[in-house]
């Protein structure tokens, strides 16, 4: 109404300051014209009588005799009537059916309106045009000036800074409204009335006041005083539920308490702003078992349940109730009763004994449930709720159902005749074990069943008692798989020694017959193939001593960042330009202490298996950060020992294992790659290293999501004096290496491998040295004893019949403190260390070994 109020008003209708003006003016226009009186409703009826009466006229003179003339001068009067009446339409004096003028019309409803109605300049004036109502309620001065809104709400308070805000929002053109009471004659008569601007646009004239502001006032008393009825009855209904002797728990579907009432609260002593904003959980307040019993009704139907559960208190007291649930209406949460039994208790002295029972019942942290007669579940606790029923607690639900959902046959089959035996009042059942699911989602339970001997009535005859064995057939498996590794390890490291002893002869007598061949005699050729098989032969060797964590780790403190990232290059050639490689390496990491070669070794073998993994190519992540403490005891990590570790995550984005995949995948010769393509070691090795160094490993992994390797490797704080030793090391090997291998110190070696023994004699004796040979200790005591003691050095064997290496040189100790001494074996050296002085130096040399190896080790020892 209010545009089409716009669109009509006259520039100077808007100056009009009410309905008596404009009335006044109509009448002078109805003086001055005639004619105006047919320009209302009624004109178009007058001449319509006028017109009939015409007719009837003509009609009855032309029914008479002298109707020709009279007809002719009629005719012709009537003519000019009607050219006079055209020109009057035409002239505008005469206007047949016109209405009230729109301006008119819609004053009159404004001023019927009971809402005042004001039209003002948006950024002040006097007003365009006000409606009766409000200038009832502002006034006219003596003038006709319209008052104004301060002077009608003179002396309330909040009047003002609300009247400012309205004409705030009047000029910058916004729409605003403000509520305020204006007292009446009496305290009765005191009203509320809504006060509200919007802006208005004026219309397109030449007398244009520019934008408007449109006041509007409207008396919202009856509608004030309704909702202040209604909220009292919603106060008066919320102090009913806050005094109710029953206490009440509202839950939302993701387990937060939204609200309780005050008997609720007083009885666990919680303080009020403990409850809502999600600050409190159903876990905090009952176990987890019976939480998931008492959520679980939103998920099972929303069949309601009674459920004795103690309850805790803000102290930590725990207070045993009786509990009610149902799901709520909407949002999928549930809603709980809760009564104190022990008031129960203190009522009725008979009730005790059921009290302690019921506790004991539903504390338990095992599974219990009562079977009746006819094979269903009359009862059962929340424990057995949670590992049978998926939380939910379904009335009259046959037991052998809830036992063998989604198990094998043969499981149904023997829990069908266990429950057989039971119900049959027969005992000693043994314990079934109950596994659903596989891989990481697969569980066990282990139930056992006793008949009720004595029980009365139908609705208890048997007792089920459920263990959660899912942890300890993990324990199990995992024991049984390090067993398996550990023995596998245990033959691999012994079979492995003894072909390292084979493998040096043959090494070392390939390296002579090459001294004494030359490129082009055909024999040539055959020895370095027969070398080069050596070689692949020692590299497997190595790697099944990885593996059973007994080859030889050269440690020293690294930085596994900066390692990663001089080898990403070669990393990079190796995976190929289908595969993104991205390195993060998080800054200041921690250093680490062990064989930089062998995690090289690693890293390569990870980024290896990852890259067939991705044969269309993919995203290989390498990842290397620290872990805290703190950090690792949160992290579900089964064997992971809480400390300090450098962590090294490879991950990619490939067609990932499966379960049974991912338990075998560090076992020897186990490989998913085509025959001849994997020698099923890598991950073995991998493994082994980790191990060996003091760390761990874990993989995840998903089809066709890909895989994460994540290594542990602990952190390691070398003191002064040891960042001291590794510098002096460092810069010692600088100094010390040279290309000249040749040499004239007295030499002792001692084997009892003739083969390795008689390789290790000629070749040194070929650089110059002078050598003494033993097979075993007590012959090199006896021959040292014969020379007197002058040696320069003894080269050893670890492992040898009558006398050992580590033995031997706690002999030569006794008189020859300051000797040099090399030990040489397939065994790491700290199998052998532990058997020695902790601050005892030596030197070490792993089989196999070639000649220049061999030369090369004795003069850096001669050399310290």
């Amino acid at each position: 109404m209010l545009q089409s109020f716009k669109a009509s008003l006259p520039a100077n209708q808007l100056a009009s300051r009410d309905m008596s003006e404009g009335k006044a003016q109509t009448e002078r226009i109805a003086a001055d014209d005639p004619l105006a009186a047919l320009r209302g409703g009624g004109g178009y009826a007058t001449i319509l009588v006028v017109l009939g009466a015409a007719g009837a006229v003509v009609l009855s003179l032309i029914a008479s005799a002298s109707a020709t003339p009279l007809l002719i001068s009629l005719l012709a009067t009537m003519a000019m009537l009607g050219v006079f009446f055209l020109f009057g339409i035409a002239a505008g004096h005469i206007r047949i059916g016109e209405r009230l003028p729109e301006g008119d019309l819609l004053k009159a409803i404004a001023d019927a309106e009971a809402g005042g109605l004001m039209i003002v300049p948006a950024r002040g004036g006097p007003p365009l045009y006000a409606n009766r109502a409000i200038s009832a309620l502002l006034g006219r001065s003596n003038t006709g000036a319209l008052g104004t809104f301060e002077d009608a709400f003179n002396g309330i308070a909040e009047a003002a800074p609300a009247l400012y805000r309205l004409s705030r929002a009047a000029a910058a053109g916004e729409a605003h409204a403000e509520v305020l009471a204006r007292p009446g004659p009496a305290a009765a008569a005191r009203r509320c009335l809504r006060i509200s601007v919007k802006p208005f646009s004026s219309p397109s004239t030449a007398r244009d006041p520019g934008p408007l502001a449109i006041w509007s006032v409207e008396d919202v008393t009856d509608e004030r005083e309704a909702e202040a009825r209604k909220s009292a009855g919603v106060e008066q209904r919320l102090a009913l539920y806050d005094t109710m002797p029953l206490g009440l728990v509202s839950v939302d579907a993701d387990g937060f308490v939204t609200h309780a009432n005050r008997t609720f609260a007083d009885s666990i002593g919680l303080a009020p702003e403990a409850i809502g904003d999600r600050a409190l959980r159903l876990r905090d307040l009952v176990s987890n078992d019976g939480a998931a019993v008492l959520m679980g009704v939103a998920r099972g139907g929303g069949e309601p349940i009674v459920i004795d559960l103690d309850v805790v208190r803000e102290d930590g007291r725990l207070v045993p109730m009786r509990l009610s649930c149902r799901a709520a209406e909407s949002g999928g949460g549930i809603v709980i009763g809760c009564f104190d039994r022990q008031l129960e208790a203190a009522a009725t002295a008979d009730s005790s004994g059921d009290l302690r029972l019921s506790r004991f019942f539903q504390s338990a942290p095992f599974g219990v449930a009562t079977v009746a007669a006819d094979g269903t579940i009359s009862n059962a606790n929340a424990a057995f709720a949670r590992m049978i029923l998926d939380g939910t607690r379904t009335a009259a639900l046959p037991a052998l159902e809830a036992l063998t959902r989604d198990c094998e046959a043969s499981t149904r089959i023997a829990v069908e005749q266990g429950l057989d035996e039971v119900l049959g009042g027969r005992g000693n059942v043994a314990p079934i074990e109950i596994s659903v699911g596989s891989g990481a989602a697969e569980f066990t339970r282990r139930v056992y069943m006793s008949p009720l001997a004595g029980a009365t009535g139908a609705s208890e005859a048997a007792v089920l008692y459920v263990l959660d064995a899912t942890e300890q057939k993990r324990l199990e498996a995992r024991f049984a798989q390090s067993n398996k590794m550990e023995a596998v390890g245990t033959l691999a490291g012994g079979i492995a020694h003894d072909f390292n002893n084979m493998l040096t002869a043959i090494i070392g007598y390939s390296d002579f017959l090459l001294l004494t061949t030359k490129p082009g005699d055909p024999a040539h050729k055959d020895l370095m193939g027969i070398k080069a098989a050596a070689n692949r032969a020692a590299g497997l060797v190595s790697k099944l001593l990885a593996f059973s964590r007994q080859q030889t780790l050269q440690n020293e403190v690294i930085q596994l960042g900066e390692m990663v990232s001089e080898i990403s290059p070669l990393l990079k050639r190796s995976i190929g330009v289908k595969i993104e490689l991205k390195v993060q390496t998080e800054r200041d990491l921690w250093t680490v202490r062990t064989d930089k070669t062998q995690i090289d070794r690693v890293i390569v073998n990870l980024v290896v298996n990852a890259r067939d993994a991705m044969p269309d190519g993919g995203t290989l992540t390498i990842r290397t950060r620290n872990v805290t403490e703190r950090e690792c005891q949160k992290m579900d990590h089964f064997g992971l020992a809480v400390g300090e570790y450098v962590l090294v995550e490879v991950e990619d984005t490939g067609c990932g294992m499966s379960p049974e995949t991912m338990n075998k995948i560090f076992e020897p010769f186990f490989t998913t790659k085509g025959v001849g393509k994997g020698t099923g070691l890598g991950l073995a090795t991998v493994y082994g290293i980790v191990k060996q160094s003091g760390g761990f490993i874990f993989t995840e992994s998903e089809i066709g999501k890909g895989t994460k390797f994540r290594v542990f490797l602990p952190r390691h704080a070398p003191d002064p004096d040891e960042e001291a030793q590794i510098v002096q090391r460092l810069s010692r090997k600088e100094v010390r290496h040279a290309p000249d291998l040749t040499g004239s110190a007295r030499v002792l070696l001692v084997e009892d491998e003739d083969g390795v023994r008689t390789f290790a004699v000629r070749a040194l004796r070929s650089r110059g040295f002078e050598v003494l040979e033993a097979s075993n200790g007590a012959e090199a005591l006896d021959i040292l004893a014969e020379h007197k003691g002058r040696l320069d050095i003894v080269v050893s064997d670890v492992v040898m019949p009558e006398m050992d290496g580590p033995t031997l040189l706690k002999e030569l100790r006794k008189s020859h403190p300051d000797l040099k001494f090399v030990f040489m074996s397939g065994y790491p050296n700290d199998a052998f260390r532990a058997g020695l002085d902790q601050n005892e130096s030596f030197g070490f040399l792993p089989k196999p070994f070639s000649l220049t190896e061999l030369v090369s080790k004795v003069k850096d020892e001669l050399a310290d």
